[in-house]
């Protein structure tokens, strides 16, 4: 019987080792993108060519898209850098290889309008790539920050006087007259991963646990004017930027 050569048993030992180190990694990298599809974070996930593989339904609210309108989209092509000296910082990083988190402030437009951000971009190792992918952040500047509003009166200043954008303040005042999620989807024209995204960083904003009391405290802070009926947001005494009062 003729005996296999030292070198070739390596190799095949080897392989063998390396197949349940990839099955595991293929297991926690499906675990890993289903946590990303539920988290409120808007994020997406982009070769160092910036071309997107995969984002979560928040990032794509965020740009005002469909889920499935963001992948095999370059990330320059969905927003637009602001600060020079950021972008080239990141540009030195991803040539050298270096592995840290990179912040770049952005801006995009939704449906006309203009929003602002940062966006977070941090290399991160995987063993099913050549090339380590990127985890893209995106951090929405609200309207307080945007408009530069008074932020003197501390925590519970801050939270008795949320700002509420334009969306924010329809999907609010839909939600408080029994619309279904599916319902206010339609009527402001956004998917449904679009206003649950809404609502999530609204509950999060009033330390609420869900909708029903997203509503109760709403109403607790002057943000939905008690006295009306369909609901409709208060005007200046709830939010300080001056909306309209039907909040649209």
């Amino acid at each position: 019987m003729k005996r296999e050569p030292r070198g070739a048993r390596d190799h095949a030992s080897e392989t063998a080792a390396a197949k349940p180190r990839e099955a595991d990694a293929a297991v926690w990298r499906g675990r890993f993108l289903t946590l990303l599809d539920r988290s409120p974070t808007p994020t997406a996930i982009t070769g160092t060519n910036g071309l997107v593989s995969v984002a979560n339904p928040a990032f794509a609210a965020a740009l005002g898209l469909q889920p499935g309108r963001v992948a095999n989209r370059l990330l320059l092509d969905l927003l637009t850098p602001t600060n020079n000296d950021q972008l080239r910082k990141l540009d030195a990083a991803m040539r050298s290889g270096r592995r840290s988190r990179y912040p770049v402030e952005a801006c995009w437009t939704v449906r006309g309008s203009v929003r602002h951000g940062q966006v977070t971009v941090e290399p991160v190792t995987d063993p099913l790539e050549e090339t380590p992918p990127l985890i893209v952040t995106l951090r929405v500047a609200d309207e307080r920050e945007e408009t530069g509003g008074d932020s003197a009166g501390g925590a519970e200043d801050e939270l008795a006087h949320p700002a509420l954008s334009a969306q924010e303040a329809r999907i609010l005042r839909l939600v408080a007259g029994g619309a279904t999620t599916a319902v206010v989807a339609r009527t402001i024209g956004i998917g449904v991963d679009g206003v649950n995204y809404h609502l999530t960083r609204l509950c999060r904003r009033l330390r609420v646990p869900n909708r029903t009391a997203l509503v109760a405290r709403a109403y607790v802070l002057g943000l939905l004017a008690p006295e009306a009926w369909p609901p409709r947001v208060s005007g200046p005494g709830g939010r300080r930027t001056g909306p309209t009062r039907g909040g649209a």
